[in-house]
């Protein structure tokens, strides 16, 4: 099966296109990546070579969350059009939400990651300002004219009905992610994630981190893409890691905290539990629906119950232990086999329904024309 799959390069959409597409070898499909956003890293380059089924036409186009991306998102209209038209490929899979409703000549399957109008109401507490309408109706246009929305968790999936209804056929497919390796446990805490997003929460981790009897490491960009910088006193920035590094980190770190307002899914508290962390994670509904009773739920906005519950973790290595246990436990059952497997699964349906569609067209024109 020809595929042909868009991604951006900034977020964690990267990481989950790749443990997909590993995922999808063992299918048989060969996927044609069309990445926007920013141009490859070397490291990003290096990732997507040593996977055979995956060939990336890559561009620059900014994606629809970006400071003034209209012009852009058209140009980008007209490129992934012209790829279809070369490619011919059987199933459209869409990592964004704003190129939907182009006439493709397959089927239409786009992934709700994120939303920026959810993502304003977590974090603002409030709904969307009137400025972002523009943005809200062409989420919307290119939702609807899917043939199947996809979201990683039911909590996202409630939230993109809520904001853009009415919505094609939905169901839930958690990501998946492969096993950490689990190194000597140091006494340290971990969090990952882009430093500039108030969403990750990185300044309460910071407020409380003096306070803790242990150090606190951030891996993360800093730099937003619009050219703003985050800095954080009290914690050891790290910067950006190569997926090498952060898993030694991973694998290093006794506990992973992350007090998100907003987080759809939570890749990186995935990689930190199957690396044998202990988590201390926001209490938000997607990552209570991940978790269950495998971490520590924190209130974003609690920075001293986040400091009592991080302080429990490190003088009670028996507590530490057992939440370590049952987060490695739980974060076995998200593998990138059982994610490819739903994706395929959903893909066949899809193909079928379009192939069911055909032949009733087929019989309908026929019957008309021996009338």
């Amino acid at each position: 099966m020809k595929i042909l799959m868009t991604a951006d390069t900034i977020g964690g959409v990267w990481r989950y296109v790749l443990e997909l597409a590993r995922g999808l070898e063992a299918f048989g499909a060969d996927i044609t990546l069309a990445t926007m956003g920013a141009l490859l890293t070397l490291e990003q380059r290096r990732e997507v070579a040593a996977l055979p089924n995956v060939e990336v036409v890559e561009s620059r186009y900014k994606l629809v969350w970006m400071d003034d991306p209209w012009p852009d998102l058209e140009a980008a209209g007209h490129w992934l059009m012209k790829l279809a038209e070369d490619l011919k490929p059987a199933m459209i899979h869409l990592n964004d939400y704003p190129h939907g409703n182009l006439p493709w000549p397959a089927p239409v399957l786009t992934v709700g990651h994120s939303c920026v109008l959810s993502w304003w109401q977590a974090v603002y507490g409030e709904p969307a300002p009137k400025r972002l309408e523009r943005y809200r109706q062409v989420v919307r246009n290119g939702l609807r004219a899917a043939d199947c929305l996809v979201a990683p968790s039911a909590a996202m999936l409630a939230e993109l009905r809520r904001l853009y209804q009415p919505l094609p056929p939905s169901r839930v497919i958690p990501n998946g992610r492969a096993n950490q390796p689990e190194n000597d446990k140091k006494p340290l805490i971990l969090s990952a994630g882009r430093l500039w997003d108030p969403a990750k929460n990185i300044a309460a981790l910071a407020h409380i981190a003096p306070r803790l009897s242990w150090p606190v490491y951030i891996a993360g960009e800093a730099r937003h893409p619009d050219g703003e910088t985050s800095e954080f006193a009290g914690v050891c920035c790290l910067g950006r890691l190569t997926p090498e590094q952060l898993a030694n980190w991973f694998g290093h770190a006794a506990i992973y905290a992350l007090p998100a307002r907003y987080e759809p899914f939570g890749l990186s508290a995935l990689e930190a539990a199957s690396a044998g962390c202990a988590l201390v994670l926001g209490d938000i509904p997607s990552l209570r629906e991940i978790w269950r009773d495998a971490a520590l739920f924190v209130p974003p906005g609690d920075t001293e119950r986040l400091y009592w519950s991080l302080q429990a973790l490190i003088d009670r290595p028996d507590l530490r232990h057992d939440y370590a246990v049952k987060a490695r436990r739980r974060a076995a059952l998200f593998t990138p086999q059982q994610m490819a497997g739903a994706y395929w699964s959903t893909y066949r349906e899809l193909l079928a329904d379009r192939s069911s569609a055909e032949e009733a067209r087929h019989e309908s024109i026929e019957y008309e024309l021996s009338r």
